[in-house]
């Protein structure tokens, strides 16, 4: 990374629209420097989000369709989705990468960066048709989408064959993409975060207050160095908390484990822990104790957060 081409005012500028409700209202990309500064800083943690439920669908064994086709990254901004995209699955030389915003300078950004790093790729910049029998790659949107825009993203969202959507960890924006998977569930398997294809379980009135969030690990090196430092104290972030939301959704079935999901962060105690989980039962607390599954425990302890568990005993 190039922190000398940082622009720290342009961040802190940035901050304060998505911190004020107003980054929805109008285009806050300036210049390429705006972008080239969010890319560096705020994109990278989007990218290992990104990173955390690419791994997931590969560990599941999920792979994106063979046959090419469209990827649309709507409201790409920089383009970091489409670029953790490729790097874990490769690209498809008969697919094409369409790159949307509202902004033409992050969509001409995004290309840029995406040929620079995939040269091969097909890349188009146009306005998406209003349906698609591809992909969907959807990234930090929701809080910035007035209803009738989240009406024409869904209505796009329910042509395409797979949908990954990612969001920020925070009880809005969690509950804004649960509303959206209950829209959508009924043309698509849910493959992840759920185990199961029924209501969610969070739409519960005992369940009203928690949302649906998990949280992906930072690179160790950034803990080291003190321009991330410096970002962290303007961000007003935790760099060693990296919450999300997210969503998978898939036309042509695909593998989904006979385990208990994890939600959030457990709950450790002297003797026992007590984790949130989700399965097709619903969404109910769960207690591992020290004495019956002692590594277990002990890992929970280090903060070393479980993907799914087969159900201990129910709290």
């Amino acid at each position: 990374m190039d922190w000398e081409r940082v622009d720290w005012k342009a961040l802190e500028r940035l901050r304060a629209a998505f911190l004020d409700g107003t980054a929805g209202a109008q285009d806050y990309w300036r210049a390429e420097s705006d972008l080239e500064s969010y890319d560096q800083t705020f994109g990278q943690r989007i990218r290992w989000k990104w990173d955390y439920v690419l791994n997931e669908l590969k560990r599941r064994g999920w792979s994106p369709p063979a046959t090419g086709g469209e990827v649309i990254d709507w409201g790409c901004g920089t383009g970091i989705a489409s670029r953790s995209f490729l790097e874990h699955f490769g690209s498809n030389a008969s697919a094409t990468f369409h790159f949307w915003d509202r902004s033409s300078l992050a969509m001409q950004y995004a290309a840029h960066k995406a040929r620079g790093a995939f040269p091969d790729i097909k890349v188009w910049l146009e306005k998406p048709p209003e349906a698609t029998s591809g992909m969907l790659l959807i990234s930090h949107v929701l809080t910035e989408l007035a209803d009738s825009q989240l009406d024409e993203l869904l209505s796009l969202a329910a042509s395409a064959t797979v949908v990954i959507w990612v969001e920020p960890g925070t009880y809005d924006a969690s509950r804004k993409l649960i509303a959206v998977r209950e829209r959508l569930r009924n043309g698509f398997q849910v493959v992840a975060p759920c185990t199961h294809q029924v209501a969610c379980g969070m739409l519960t009135t005992e369940n009203e207050r928690h949302w649906c969030h998990h949280f992906a690990p930072s690179p160790p090196e950034v803990f080291m160095d003190g321009h991330w430092a410096r970002f962290a104290k303007i961000a007003g972030v935790d760099l060693r908390s990296l919450p999300l939301s997210f969503l998978v959704l898939d036309k042509r079935g695909a593998p989904r484990p006979e385990e208990v999901r994890v939600i959030g962060r457990p709950r450790v105690y002297k003797a026992h822990a007590l984790l949130l989980g989700c399965d097709a039962g619903g969404v109910r607390d769960y207690r591992q104790t020290k004495r019956e599954k002692p590594e277990e425990f002990r890992r929970l302890k280090k903060g070393k957060i479980p993907t799914y568990f087969t159900s201990p005993s129910k709290a």
